[in-house]
């Protein structure tokens, strides 16, 4: 992820970590009868055939396995959740991170602006500063905080190929 992307897309991933967090704390997993109908209906298995019993192979191949399939996909929607969760958390600590590191004003302007809960003419009354001089700041914590994220993705890299 870049600055720019993190400026534009900062509240959606609060918001996003909300809901997963929401999601994890409530977990309870996918319901037995969604596992059975997918398992019934979701793909054939090529054994399709007449029958003379009351009972269909699918049918008693559900019932013996749908638990096993049910903690399986349970597994893996708690799985996907809690590594979505770790990756939002990651970045979002990164971004709130290398803000902070930035000089003067520039963290509390920062996150006036990507909070977006300011208009920029009350930021000029808040920071006692002109319009233009709001954007030269934003310019200038940009750079710095794409220079703190190539330096990250260097560092991955370097990780990587090492």
């Amino acid at each position: 992820m870049t600055a720019e992307r993190m400026f534009k897309e900062y509240k959606n991933l609060k918001k996003e970590q909300g809901i997963l967090l929401f999601q994890l704390e409530q977990f309870s997993g996918i319901e037995e009868s969604d596992v059975i109908n997918s398992m019934m209906f979701g793909h054939a298995d090529g054994n399709d055939r007449v029958q003379t019993s009351n009972r269909s192979d699918k049918t008693a191949s559900v019932a013996i396995n749908y638990k096993s399939v049910m903690d399986r996909e349970n597994d893996e929607w708690f799985e996907f959740l809690w590594n979505r969760y770790q990756t939002v958390v990651e970045e979002l600590k990164f971004f709130e991170h290398s803000v902070a590191s930035l000089d003067g004003i520039l963290p509390e302007l920062v996150m006036d602006l990507v909070r977006g809960e300011l208009t920029w003419e009350t930021m000029e009354q808040k920071y006692n500063v002109s319009h233009a001089m709001i954007g030269k700041y934003r310019k200038a914590a940009m750079k710095e905080l794409d220079f703190l994220y190539e330096l990250r993705d260097k560092q991955t890299e370097a990780f990587i190929l090492g």
